[in-house]
């Protein structure tokens, strides 16, 4: 279900943005998402998203991005994708992350989206005009297999269509890569599947792939994670629970093995496997400031 709510504020400041793509403002402009991939983190209670079947649209969140970018003294990289899908399918009827990009040209300020969406090829122009500064746009990929694909991420657009985009965002001189996470115990978690995306994303124009070579469970996001496992993979479940009981990181099997190969792999292709090491953006701290790099 959707439903319209007018939000307070719309950006907030990150603590630590050399942790996360040196993002330093983040943006929501939805709550829940229609994607609905059956390991979201974001389901978990800490997050305070009531129904995650629910998609809650901040109708307001242009006027709110104007009169708040209009008070940044510093100009840097707003991140959107982190908690949910800025091209979730109500994108498509408001067009909000669309015209809250403009505004984010019209000001000045970089940008970096997460998304598992094809849609964001519609605003490419803009992503073009914003990247005079700096873009960069990362595609969540947790397989090649589009089959596998959509019991994972039933909502979402293929992988095909997804690593699509990314090469026409590629072509266009957009910075993109991608969000290899996570890497699913007992699903995803072999030489095949790692190496595929890796091979895939360099014939793709990616230039950087962040992994995560495990997931989190907790509270909610665990309950409905398990539910869908014992519908789409029978027996799963239960290896879960030997082998992580009530942990909140899983990593995957082999964890080691497999991060030796997919760092070799990612060495032959050219592409960058440390976020401390991707593209960043440099600005001029407000006069009479030091120049600093965030």
């Amino acid at each position: 279900m959707i439903k319209e709510i007018h939000a307070k504020k719309l950006l907030s400041t990150t603590k630590s943005p050399q942790a996360w793509f040196n993002v330093k403002y983040n943006m929501n402009i939805y709550r829940g998402c229609e994607h609905q991939c059956i390991y979201c983190d974001s389901r978990s209670e800490c997050y305070g998203i009531e129904n995650f079947n629910d998609v809650l649209v901040k109708i307001n969140a242009v006027e709110l991005l104007a009169k708040e970018l209009a008070g940044k003294r510093v100009k840097g990289i707003i991140g959107t994708g982190a908690m949910s899908d800025p091209y979730t399918k109500a994108e498509s009827k408001y067009n909000l992350t669309g015209k809250t990009l403009e505004m984010i040209a019209q000001h000045g300020f970089p940008i970096h989206i997460i998304t598992k969406s094809n849609l964001i090829i519609k605003d490419i122009d803009t992503l073009k005009d914003i990247n005079r500064i700096h873009a960069s746009v990362a595609f969540t990929v947790t397989t090649t297999d589009d089959e596998l694909g959509k019991k994972l991420e039933p909502g979402a657009s293929l992988i095909s269509e997804r690593l699509k985009a990314m090469e026409s965002l590629a072509c266009a001189g957009i910075y993109t890569g991608i969000t290899m996470m996570p890497i699913l115990p007992f699903i995803g978690d072999t030489e095949h599947n790692v190496i595929g995306i890796v091979e895939r994303a360099a014939q793709c124009g990616a230039k950087y792939i962040v992994p995560w070579f495990g997931m989190s469970l907790r509270d909610r996001q665990r309950a409905y994670y398990y539910s869908r496992l014992d519908s789409l993979f029978p027996g799963v479940r239960e290896r879960y629970q030997r082998k992580f009981g009530n942990q909140y990181s899983c990593s995957a099997n082999n964890a080691e093995q497999l991060k030796y190969m997919f760092n070799e792999a990612c060495s032959k292709y050219g592409i960058i496997t440390k976020m401390s090491e991707t593209k960043n953006y440099t600005y001029k701290a407000p006069e009479g400031d030091q120049l600093s790099l965030i």
